[in-house]
């Protein structure tokens, strides 16, 4: 097995052990944006930073334990990551919720409205990355 299968097999564990685990111990589902988006409306809700802190210790410890960012990111540019950002931001407002609420939790749950959205984001996701081809990007 190559070491990217590993990380993706790993981190699928990780995010599907999350969701299990916030489902059982909070009664909330896994949507990430969601998540942020309401820590930074009511802040007094402290699970919700503690899920977020979760996230970021898990990507500092993977660093820790020898995972590589991938070239392409270092290449990529901060007005590119910026930009990237906000329009994924955008883009589960519009959805209502993001990979990780309609992907993980919407799906497992048998929702048709996540369906739909994990077919739209699957989507823009292979156009994406054909017109970054097509442009030279490097994707």
């Amino acid at each position: 097995m190559s070491a990217a299968w590993l990380a993706a097999l790993g981190g699928g564990v990780l995010i599907g052990t999350a969701a299990v685990a916030l489902m059982a111990l909070e009664g909330h589902i896994l949507g990430v944006s969601g998540i942020l988006g309401n820590a930074l409306r009511h802040p007094a809700q402290r699970w919700r930073w503690g899920v977020l802190a979760g996230l970021v210790a898990t990507g500092g410890l993977a660093r820790l334990l020898g995972a590589e960012v991938p070239p392409l990111f270092a290449q990529t540019g901060w007005g590119r990551l910026v930009a990237s950002g906000l329009l994924i931001g955008a883009g589960t407002a519009l959805a209502n919720g993001c990979t990780s609420g309609h992907g993980v939790c919407g799906l497992g749950n048998r929702s048709g409205r996540s369906l739909i959205a994990v077919a739209i984001f699957m989507s823009v996701a292979v156009g994406t990355v054909l017109l970054s081809r097509l442009w030279g990007w490097g994707v």
